[in-house]
């Protein structure tokens, strides 16, 4: 057993732990350990942005979790990569910059307890967060840690996306992160000079050079260490894997849990904090019985809508080893090309009919058709559109298989088990389909690959869905804030029935957003730092936002 003590100690170097390890240590006076179960990310395939396929589909940047056989997906297990790295899943995903719908933040405002939540107050933590390459404005930073670009939207297929959009009646939105989400139009990446700017590259790698600031990979966390005799427990440290043995490292302060989703509700589960009857049932002590850990997993469920190409513009062009070599040379050498970019250029976000307050549907546009993590390769020239629900009404579970920690949890999401989950995503492939027969595609638009255009009936649609639907790689809400008996966490993400014990990460999300997590999960614990640290909370927002004014009447 170890002597060393902290300040705080930060469980994972994903997005949140990142953003936390670079704030709290602005205090010079203050100690702080990030402990992260991966290794560093030195990478090339991690820092080019156009190769995100590799680190995302193999193991050694990521847990590769799947889930158990899902009831309404024909019993498949599905993927659902989690990063393990300095960087966590910002330095793997598709670096996608969407922030989600105002009315999403002032819905987890309307629960109690949450009210300091709301989109106001929640629009200057992304703005202190960002730095835009366009420059800043009432919704935009320029001047955060966190770059965004823009794609250039060079390929025509993009322009064509978005101009069928227009011509289906769909709006141009210029900045799907501003005034206006929906609509269709360019979208943004977190790439900085034709590199992945990961949360370790814009919060981690910089705080490093601080002699408070203490970093250590492969450091596999078993539990958090409490002291049980005081009522309520205090946590007071980590145990660490080392080899055959564990240490204990103390943190004065608090324990801050950054795991993710997945990895969060697995360590307080290991940890006595859970569900009672699922703890006793593996004899692991409750410390803390609280039945919401691990549940209400919320993720975003999609399918590609995908159809041949007649020009050959698409990427699959540049699928052959000699094309790929001159990309990889030129990124290498000039960070340009190819290379330097993430390819979803343009998307967009649309209501799946009237009465939707918001939009319900997102889109990422592809110039290829291929699988998101390169498991399927393409082979012909073809372009697709994501699709899928951003407000599922499923709900899914993390729970413990065993009590050893080295043991992936049993991860179930049941995607698509209500109607209305299914009637959304009915909906995306129709309207999808709908765009993409617009006069804007008649140059290129070849046959419909998936779905064919056989599958047209409900049933049809829903058993396509079930063989072909993919994670959009969102998982979130499993230790959410609120003050019922299903929350886990408190309104500054403090553990209910403990102390000296946080976790700040999607997890804590109420409710998942309307579009990509990456940029909601650096805004959190941009707010959450603050409120470590016992600082005012930066001033409310008073920028409005954009309802369509007869969304009750209409769809578009």
């Amino acid at each position: 057993m170890t002597a060393e003590s902290f300040d705080y100690i930060i469980v994972g170097a994903g997005s949140a732990g990142c953003v936390l390890a670079n704030r709290l240590t602005e205090d010079p006076e203050v100690r702080v350990l990030v402990l992260e179960a991966g290794p560093a990310d030195r990478s090339i395939f991690i820092h080019m942005p156009s190769a995100f396929a590799y680190p995302l589909a193999n193991d050694k940047y990521n847990w590769f979790y799947h889930s158990e056989p899902e009831p309404f997906m024909d019993q498949r297990a599905m993927y659902c990569p989690r990063g393990r790295v300095l960087g966590g899943s910002s330095s793997i995903n598709g670096m996608v910059y969407i922030r989600g719908h105002a009315l999403d933040y002032d819905g987890w405002a309307s629960y109690q307890g949450l009210e300091n939540w709301s989109y106001a107050d929640c629009l200057p933590y992304f703005r202190k967060a960002e730095k835009r390459a366009k420059g800043g404005d009432a919704y935009r930073g320029d001047s955060g840690p966190l770059n965004v670009s823009t794609g250039a939207c060079r390929n025509p297929l993009y322009t064509a996306f978005m101009e069928a959009g227009q011509q289906a009646g769909y709006s141009y939105t210029d900045d799907m992160n501003g005034y206006r989400q929906e609509g269709l139009g360019p979208m943004d990446m977190t790439v900085h000079k034709g590199r992945r700017w990961s949360a370790a590259m814009a919060y981690l790698r910089p705080a490093m050079k601080r002699p408070n600031l203490h970093v250590r990979t492969r450091a596999l966390v078993a539990r958090v260490a409490f002291t049980p005799e005081s009522s309520p427990p205090r946590a007071i440290g980590v145990e660490v894997v080392n080899g055959h043995r564990t240490d204990l490292i103390r943190a004065s302060r608090e324990v801050i849990l950054c795991g993710g989703a997945i990895n969060s509700p697995q360590l307080l589960q290991l940890s006595g904090v859970g569900n009672p009857d699922d703890l006793r049932r593996l004899g692991i002590r409750v410390l803390a019985p609280l039945r919401g850990v691990g549940a209400n997993l919320q993720d975003h469920l999609e399918t590609y809508v995908q159809y041949a190409c007649k020009e050959p513009i698409t990427l699959f062009s540049v699928m052959n080893l000699w094309a790929k070599v001159k990309i990889g040379t030129q990124w290498l050498f000039n960070g340009t090309g190819l290379g330097a970019t993430n390819h979803f250029e343009s998307g967009g976000f649309i209501r799946s009919e009237a009465g939707v307050r918001h939009p319900d549907l997102q889109y990422h546009f592809l110039p290829m058709a291929i699988s998101y993590d390169g498991s399927a390769p393409s082979s012909f020239h073809g372009f697709q559109a994501h699709v899928g629900p951003m407000r599922p009404t499923s709900r899914g579970h993390v729970r413990l298989r065993n009590a050893d920690p080295k043991e992936p949890p049993r991860i179930l999401f049941n995607y698509m088990a209500t109607e209305q989950d299914r009637k959304e995503m009915r909906a995306g492939v129709r309207l999808t389909r709908e765009i993409f027969a617009q006069n804007a595609f008649d140059r290129f638009r070849g046959q419909a690959i998936s779905p064919t255009d056989a599958v047209q009936t409900d049933a049809e649609i829903d058993a396509h869905i079930r063989a072909h639907g993919e994670s959009a790689l969102h998982p979130s809400c499993t230790c959410r804030m609120g003050t019922d008996e299903m929350a886990v966490t408190d309104g500054n993400a403090r553990v209910h029935g403990v102390t000296g014990l946080r976790v700040v990460d999607a997890s804590i999300m109420p409710d998942v957003v309307s579009g990509n997590l990456n940029a909601p999960t650096i805004m959190l614990a941009e707010k959450l730092a603050d409120a470590i640290r016992g600082k005012a909370a930066l001033p409310r927002s008073d920028a409005p936002y954009f309802v369509h004014p007869h969304y009750q009447s209409a769809q578009r």
